[in-house]
């Protein structure tokens, strides 16, 4: 019976999620911001700040549905990296992604030590600060139908920011353990460990990549391609999970293959995007039903420190990053404001670094952070990636988006 009542409970709760949240982004709408923006505040009403309809219990239920969504996603930005984007913007891509990652890092390590004194502390937040999530920025690309230089760039950042974000976050915890668990500094650690990470996530997505473009060439009807592509994602996400590697790289490479390789890819997105509405709205208010305002009053000076240089440190890297690629001033002055949005990774974040230093002060003092200033960039980050394509210029016709959640 208790079993009943909890399932009942999670039906209701995500019921009323999508429905206020399609509310919210209808209202946002009309005040010309981002749907994301709308489902996100949804989830802060109904969630743990506001009418805990969702709770911390509901949320860990239905987290397999935010896990889905991501890696729905990451499949749609690995779509969009055909290989004659990428010999066409690569050099560009790789070299603003890793000056807006190195920007935020530096600056927020560097503002922490004076704040603190701590390596340890300051070095795990410059490497958190480094992250970006790509679900928000890609949602709003998606709802002004956004196309150009600014957007193929901005989409090719966003996919290889995880990658960069790994690799900073090892060699930071590797340094972090010296001081706090007086743990050997070596090598594997470094980088051994999270290249084998990268390379394993890609393999693993390159492979599923393969075997789905050869379902995909014997399916026959759209309900098939929508049951192979579901499948292979969901595959994907639990071979991920067992293996402990990125689900968002394997995804991003499932992607990539099947836009390169199959001759149904077309088809394979389009019936996928009908599909994923309602996961990718939930996911959206999930996310936000899990930010907890009363956390905001707790993070200080540090806290503020940490929100105002890891801005500064996307917009000032993204840019050096486009002067060294030469890019227009149009994707080098707007770039920047994409790389907000920390929903998703913010959370797999927290978690890492509070089980990687668990009992001490740093993994609490880090969660908390984390999790406030997202509640900030979660609404600031729609707003600043709809306002770059904007001043790009890549809405086409100023469309007034569609008021529905695809």
């Amino acid at each position: 019976m208790d079993k009943e009542v909890i399932k009942l409970n999670a039906f209701v709760s995500m019921g009323i999620a999508l429905i206020v949240g399609i509310a919210f982004g209808k209202l946002m709408g009309k005040f010309k911001i981002p749907s994301v923006a709308g489902y996100i505040l949804a989830g802060l009403l109904i969630g743990v700040s506001g009418l805990h309809i969702i709770d911390n219990n509901l949320e860990l239920q239905l987290s397999f549905l935010s896990d889905l969504a991501l890696g729905i996603i990451a499949f749609n930005i690995g779509s969009e990296l055909e290989i004659s984007v990428i010999k066409k913007l690569g050099k560009s891509i790789f070299l603003i992604a890793i000056c807006e990652a190195l920007g935020a890092f530096i600056l927020v390590t560097g503002v922490s030590l004076l704040l603190t004194h701590k390596i340890a502390l300051s070095l795990i937040l410059g490497a958190v600060a480094s992250a970006t999530a790509p679900a928000a920025t890609v949602m709003v690309l998606k709802e002004y139908k956004s196309s150009g230089p600014l957007t193929s760039t901005l989409l090719g950042v966003v996919a290889v920011d995880d990658a960069i974000c790994l690799m900073i976050y090892s060699v930071a915890s590797a340094i972090a353990k010296v001081f706090i668990k007086h743990e050997p500094l070596t090598f594997y650690k470094v980088v051994i460990a999270p290249l084998f990470e990268i390379t394993l996530s890609v393999a693993v997505g390159a492979a599923l990549g393969i075997l789905l473009t050869y379902l995909l060439n014997k399916s026959r009807n759209k309900d098939e391609i929508l049951i192979f592509s579901s499948g292979t994602i969901l595959l994907l996400i639990g071979v991920c999970s067992v293996f402990h590697l990125s689900s968002l790289l394997c995804a991003m490479t499932l992607g990539f293959m099947v836009t390169n390789i199959s001759n149904k890819s077309r088809k394979t997105f389009s019936v996928l995007e009908k599909f994923s509405p309602p996961l990718i709205a939930g996911f959206f208010v999930l996310a936000g039903a899990r930010l907890d305002l009363s956390m905001i009053p707790q993070i200080g000076i540090l806290g503020l420190a940490y929100l105002i240089f890891r801005l500064m440190g996307k917009l000032l890297g993204a840019n050096l990053g486009g002067h060294l690629a030469k890019v227009s001033s149009k994707v080098r002055n707007n770039i920047g404001l994409g790389l907000f949005s920390q929903i998703g990774v913010a959370v797999g974040l927290a978690i890492i670094v509070s089980n990687e230093f668990s009992g001490t002060t740093l993994g609490s003092t880090v969660m908390t952070i984390l999790l406030a200033t997202t509640v900030v960039t979660e609404i600031i980050g729609p707003i600043c990636t709809k306002r770059a394509i904007t001043n790009a210029g890549e809405i086409p016709n100023m469309v007034i988006p569609k008021k529905n959640i695809a």
